[in-house]
């Protein structure tokens, strides 16, 4: 059985090749336990029950997998807090006589 330091060099020359493909992934933190978190916050967002999480991360207890819940939806909510609202009218976006005659002649 290999150990999590065994593990380290396989996973940063994965890294690595990513980041030649993602040259955005050379400014972030990238370890197995981001990719971990990463994947099983995507698998929550594509509606796995965090149960399924759970049982997929190896936890004991889905009060463990909840602290990642929780601190996800957290994260949402400061990035919302941040986000002012448009300055305009609500209502139907009207395109002017400019724009639909541009989008007519395409």
């Amino acid at each position: 059985m290999h150990s999590a330091a065994d593990k380290e060099p396989l996973f940063a020359k994965h890294a690595a090749a990513a980041t030649r493909t993602c040259p955005s992934l050379a400014n972030k933190r990238v370890s197995p336990h981001v990719a971990r978190h990463t994947a099983a916050m995507e698998l929550l967002q594509a509606g796995v029950e965090p149960t399924v999480i759970a049982l997929w991360l190896g936890h004991e207890s889905i009060k463990t997998t909840q602290i990642y819940l929780d601190a996800h939806l957290a994260l949402k909510e400061a990035a919302l807090e941040k986000v002012q609202p448009h300055p305009g009218q609500p209502g139907r976006f009207q395109a002017d006589d400019r724009l639909l005659q541009f989008l007519n002649g395409l």
